[in-house]
């Protein structure tokens, strides 16, 4: 941790840094940034870098508004591993010498700090599923596939898959493990052209810085091999989606042990009482964290409900449609993967991280504050269930439209609360989306209906 000017002032010059980007995120969590002369490190710490508000999707500002500056992190120092002599900081937004309360991160911040006063540090991993795609002749897109040869239904751990991307993915893990991040796999998924490389979870802000900075990386990485990286959560119909599964626990600020263990635990799972209570108020609200966590109307595209809806090449989703709590099960929301470790599968690749962990947090520390009781696990596969099986465990479904999801968040006060002054810019923004997205005809509505009536 760099925690003076001169510090990280000697590390700037030892590694040849030139430029400084300071980076923030609008509220979509896409990268914004001005890039200035590393001579301006000063400036850029105690005043920031000035940015029109309105000139960015959900900063709550206009035209007439005030600048936003942009004071870099210290301890966010990101050297770009494909562009010597630019580094990166992650940002938090002030404007008239005041934390913008527009600023994603410093709301995560926000909601860290409550955790704090409680004793709790979050911790996240996350895994970051992207494809990696070409433009066809007609403007469309197809998967990655170079030497055509990645046309499996089930492409996932394939080696002659992978091997095609095996410079991109040694590219990616050396650089992210240049920067610490202690990558430990790297593998392609499930539907063609798709990938993920895993790094070791630490503290919710520092992930989001990551996940931020993995998105920027892989952008700039991938063109280099004749590819477009995307993280968007479905781009093909066939083919199953690309999330950001979170693996998490609360820890003990002074030793950094993990509450969410009890190897004593009844049921079995290595679970403490303060982990199901955390569970049960995500379970609570996960109707209204679903506008947070997939929060584009393609999203809910990979939450669909029941095979014949879904039908991937692959035979599987790899994705929960119903709110769930399970074993080591990947057809649950909620999978405990182990003692003290609890996965959500539910988060769509799409999401703003800032946004996202903010929320979830609140969510969880509700179901403490309330002691709320964790519904009896599924042991099954949720794949096939029957509707009977449905009515019979009282199970309930992720909202399966923007729509739906938007409405539960409207009726939610805690996770609209986690998001402070921001929920009404994504209110807002995310029911333009839908009307817009609503008010479009497809062309498979066309070919469907034009000769028909």
């Amino acid at each position: 941790m760099f925690k003076t000017k001169e510090q990280i002032r000697e590390q700037l010059a030892a590694d040849g840094i030139q430029f400084i980007l300071a980076q923030f995120v609008d509220i979509h969590g896409a990268a914004k940034v001005k890039m200035c002369p590393v001579e301006t490190l000063d400036t850029l710490v105690d005043e920031g870098a000035g940015f029109a508000g309105a000139a960015v999707w959900g900063m709550g500002q206009g035209p007439h508004s005030h600048d936003m500056l942009a004071r870099i992190d210290l301890d966010s120092y990101t050297p770009l591993p494909w562009a010597p002599g630019i580094a990166r900081f992650a940002a938090d937004l002030f404007v008239d010498g005041q934390i913008h309360p527009y600023c994603p991160r410093q709301n995560l911040k926000q909601m860290l700090a409550k955790a704090a006063a409680k004793g709790f540090v979050f911790n996240i991993g996350i895994e970051p599923e992207h494809f990696l795609v070409v433009r066809t002749p007609s403007g469309g897109i197809e998967p990655w596939d170079p030497a055509g040869i990645d046309k499996l239904s089930k492409p996932c751990y394939d080696f002659k898959a992978m091997s095609q991307a095996a410079e991109y993915l040694k590219e990616i893990t050396q650089a992210c493990n240049a920067l610490g991040w202690g990558v430990y796999q790297a593998d392609h998924e499930d539907a063609n052209g798709q990938y993920e490389v895993n790094f070791h979870y630490t503290e919710a802000g520092v992930t989001a810085d990551r996940y931020t900075f993995f998105k920027m990386m892989t952008s700039q990485i991938a063109p280099k091999y004749g590819a477009i990286a995307t993280h968007m959560a479905k781009p093909f119909s066939g083919r199953t989606g690309s999330g950001a599964h979170l693996h998490y626990h609360l820890a003990d600020l002074k030793t950094g042990e993990n509450l969410f263990t009890d190897e004593a635990d009844p049921r079995g799972f290595g679970l403490s009482k303060l982990a199901y209570h955390f569970l049960a108020g995500v379970l609570a609200h996960a109707p209204a964290l679903c506008a947070i966590t997939s929060p584009t109307v393609n999203c809910y595209k990979r939450l669909l409900v029941g095979p014949s809806l879904t039908s991937p090449r692959s035979g599987f989703t790899w994705t929960p449609a119903f709110i769930s709590m399970g074993d080591n099960n990947r057809t649950q929301m909620l999978r405990i993967c182990g003692p003290g470790h609890v996965e959500d599968r539910s988060v769509s690749a799409a999401c703003n991280p800032y946004l996202v962990f903010a929320a979830y947090l609140a969510a969880g520390l509700d179901g403490i504050d309330k002691e709320m009781s964790c519904p009896d696990p599924n042991l099954g596969n949720l794949y096939s269930i029957t509707r009977e099986e449905i009515y019979r465990k009282g199970l309930n479904t992720l909202p399966q439209l923007l729509r739906e999801a938007l409405t539960e968040l409207e009726q939610d006060r805690v996770i609209l609360d986690s998001l402070g002054p921001i929920k009404g810019e994504l209110l807002k923004l995310k029911w333009q989306e839908w009307n817009e997205y609503h008010k479009t005809v497809s062309q498979w509505e066309t070919d469907q209906y034009l000769t028909a009536f």
